[in-house]
């Protein structure tokens, strides 16, 4: 397998603009009923050209077509944004309307932008891992704070929101989705390490980054705590989807006017939470390119026996 798998699935990603234009037609003559349905299938349709495209070399990672048919829905997001700014018209109209009104509320507009740009790039380099038989674990493991922090704000405020009462099949889709979710961290943690030393969302936050936090600072007192680089990379990638959510949805015009920041207070606001965001990039990076303080002196007690 080579560079053509990576190539075949952004070729199929691609394909989301045209499906989304078709589908968007005929839902305004079908019930919204036809949303579950379309939905599926276009799933195990795109899942099924992405295996048609590798029938000679077959990837040994099946998380290859997850990343595919993610990479798909990626675009699909990035439309949703588009469309939800006006710079594009008639691809998702309907589905903003009958299917998940939550995405029209600010917030879910970034969620949109977010992983129809961040999200789709991570897919993109995932797959082309798969493709060259390199390690993605680390990618993975970034990923899978985005993906959570994403799925825990947005399922919530799907269910228990003003838009509560209003919610459609295509909900029961985002089952599926964190089905596959789960799946696929357990099997990104089943990876081998590489690494190698040389000689909103205010309550989750609150219940998410507090515990981390404390656990951090353990890390950070005890030498030998190998699962401290994981741990940063998937707190890293949470906060990096989640002010960008914040941010974005605390300046957006579809955000009620008392809820904005206030302009005397745009400064400090964005001077504060992007800090807040870009401390856990940094001690991320800190914990990958530096490690020997994370990881147990295996080499040493091996010596010593051999003494």
């Amino acid at each position: 397998m080579n560079a053509s798998a990576g190539t075949g699935v952004f070729v199929l990603s691609m394909l989301s603009i045209p499906i989304t234009y078709l589908f968007n037609f005929l839902f305004h003559i079908n019930s919204t009923g036809a949303v579950l349905v379309a939905g599926a299938l276009v799933l195990l349709v795109i899942a099924i050209l992405a295996r048609l495209l590798l029938k000679r070399t077959p990837p040994k990672d099946p998380l290859f077509y997850v990343y595919s048919v993610f990479a798909f829905l990626s675009v699909v997001d990035l439309i949703l944004g588009l469309e939800q700014d006006g710079l594009i018209d008639g691809y998702m109209t309907f589905y903003l309307k009958e299917g998940q009104p939550y995405l029209n509320t600010a917030h879910g507009h970034m969620i949109c932008y977010w992983d129809g740009c961040v999200h789709y790039l991570m897919y993109l380099l995932m797959v082309a891992a798969i493709s060259w038989g390199e390690s993605y674990r680390m990618i993975g493991q970034y990923w899978v704070g985005s993906i959570l922090m994403t799925i825990i704000v947005y399922l919530p405020g799907n269910a228990v929101g003003k838009y509560g009462t209003r919610l459609s099949p295509a909900f029961i889709v985002n089952v599926l989705y964190v089905i596959l979710i789960v799946w696929a961290t357990f099997r990104i943690f089943s990876q081998p390490s590489v690494r190698e030393a040389s000689t909103l969302k205010m309550l989750v936050y609150m219940f998410y980054c507090v515990p981390y936090y404390t656990v951090s600072l353990y890390g950070l007192l005890v030498p030998g705590c190998s699962w401290m680089p994981d741990l940063a990379l998937i707190h890293a990638g949470a906060l990096a989807q989640a002010q960008f959510s914040h941010i974005g949805a605390s300046l957006h015009t579809r955000t009620p006017f008392a809820y904005r920041v206030p302009e005397e207070a745009k400064s400090s606001f964005l001077i504060i939470n992007m800090v807040y965001g870009i401390v856990p990039q940094l001690f991320t990076y800190r914990c990958i390119t530096n490690p020997e303080f994370f990881l147990k002196a295996t080499e040493d007690k091996k010596t010593e026996k051999c003494k």
